[in-house]
């Protein structure tokens, strides 16, 4: 099975651009002013990084800081929060969100799991 990628949409980009556009007369009025145009840079750097690599070795979480890999062997099941978000429960009893996924996706990642984790049923 090949590694399946899930990131946030491109269409996040768009309010990245009208920050970028909003901050340039600022970032311009003098010298040291420079440093606003790393804002726009950082919001679009994690629109562009953040989500979840999901592959035969086990799930990757990518954040803007960095990632964690959790081997299959480490997975103890999926939690679902109160509004919806996704929740990797390890063996160990830690947890680590997913994020970009929501509790709609869970059929998506259950296919691309190859039924290491169950796909949900009717209520």
């Amino acid at each position: 099975m090949a590694t399946a990628r899930l990131r946030m949409n491109r269409v996040a980009l768009l309010p990245v651009v009208l920050l970028v556009v909003c901050v340039l007369p600022l970032a311009f009025a003098a010298g040291w002013t420079l440093v606003f145009l790393l804002v726009p840079a950082l919001a679009a750097a994690y629109v562009l990084r953040t989500g979840v690599d999901v592959g035969d070795g086990g799930v990757t979480v990518r954040s803007l800081a960095g990632s964690r890999a959790v081997p299959w062997g480490d997975v103890a099941g999926i939690r679902v929060g109160e509004r919806g978000d996704l929740w990797l429960v390890t063996v160990r009893g830690t947890e680590l969100r997913l994020p970009v996924l929501r509790a709609r996706d869970l059929p998506w990642l259950a296919a691309v799991s190859g039924g290491r984790i169950p796909a949900p049923g009717p209520a």
